[in-house]
């Protein structure tokens, strides 16, 4: 390593290495190297897709291309406002979300929290492979199996026929949709989910355990004093990121559930993007939806991250 050299009084001198960008690119090269595919994959399917935002201000046409089509400005957007639909495809979205964060975001945590006590190794990874294999199985088959489990002579009916409901198809009851889609969204979530909980339990300085067991703690006040506190930052990463998407419901699981009698519960921006932009091949208009959501979640997640960062010292940036 080249270094350069620093004459002192003495006649002595003393190495002082040289700093800089490119002295460190060539020392961790190779973690440099490990990165260039990731940047790759943002800069082209991320950041470059995003020349072709401007079709949300014009009426856009294959034939004439970007710089051809006609500049129509804030119209698309205008027209979205004014839509029949709009109030209810916004209510929709955010009832959705916001049953998301206040019911499926702390079940991987409680999850984590609970296989954390688990003793028994083999006990505790029986848990963590079932729980992990609902992340696996296709949205497709996901989507079936809610269909099959929730028609009027699936199980989830007989449930609900044996508390004293009716025997009909849940998913044609407009009331029903939201908690259906809730409660298989933490069924097929939960256990991915809690990885990164419980990577940041191994982080806990064991030390504090014991210093409660000898103050007398039993495991419900040490899970409140040493291990919720421990995996707080974590946890409040992981709700910016939440609160930061908290428009973009995803549309293949509502699409693959929905029907014209649950669509007024069900219908939610992402769904009605996908049928005015490939359906009807609206591409300036469902390009200004799409760019009036992103908009919104940026706004969500830089606000979450401005209040974390001055309540608990924890944020993204």
């Amino acid at each position: 390593m080249s270094k350069q050299e620093l004459t002192v009084n003495a006649g002595q001198t003393v190495a002082r290495p040289r700093s800089g960008f490119m002295h460190e690119m060539k020392k961790n090269w190779m973690i440099y190297l490990m990165f260039v595919p990731i940047a790759a994959y943002y800069l082209i399917f991320c950041y470059k897709p995003m020349y072709g935002a401007m079709i949300a201000f014009q009426n856009y046409s294959p034939a004439k291309g970007f710089l051809g089509s006609e500049w129509v400005g804030f119209k698309h957007f205008t027209d979205f406002f004014g839509n029949y639909y709009f109030w209810r495809i916004l209510k929709n979205t955010l009832v959705i979300s916001a049953s998301s964060i206040i019911f499926a975001f702390p079940m991987p945590i409680i999850l984590a929290l609970l296989m954390n006590e688990i003793r028994s190794n083999a006990f505790k990874r029986t848990v963590q492979t079932i729980s992990y294999i609902p992340h696996f199985i296709s949205m497709v088959v996901i989507c079936g199996m809610i269909k099959t489990f929730t028609s009027d002579i699936g199980i989830i009916t007989d449930l609900v026929v044996a508390l004293g409901g009716d025997r009909v198809s849940l998913l044609t009851k407009p009331d029903a949709f939201v908690p259906i889609y809730i409660i298989s969204d933490i069924w097929q979530g939960v256990g991915w989910g809690s990885i990164i909980y419980l990577s940041a339990l191994t982080n806990i300085n064991q030390e504090l355990y014991e210093a409660a067991t000898i103050d007398g703690a039993n495991r419900w006040q040490q899970t409140l004093h040493v291990t919720l506190p421990g995996i707080a930052p974590t946890i409040i990463i992981m709700l910016i990121l939440r609160l930061g998407s908290v428009l973009s419901v995803g549309y293949e699981k509502i699409i693959l559930l929905y029907n014209e009698i649950t669509r007024e519960t069900a219908d939610v921006i992402s769904s009605f993007v996908y049928r005015k932009g490939l359906q009807e091949m609206s591409w300036s208009y469902s390009s200004a939806v799409g760019l009036f959501n992103s908009v919104v979640n940026f706004g969500f997640i830089i606000g979450t991250n401005a209040i974390s960062r001055r309540v608990s010292d924890t944020s993204l940036w």
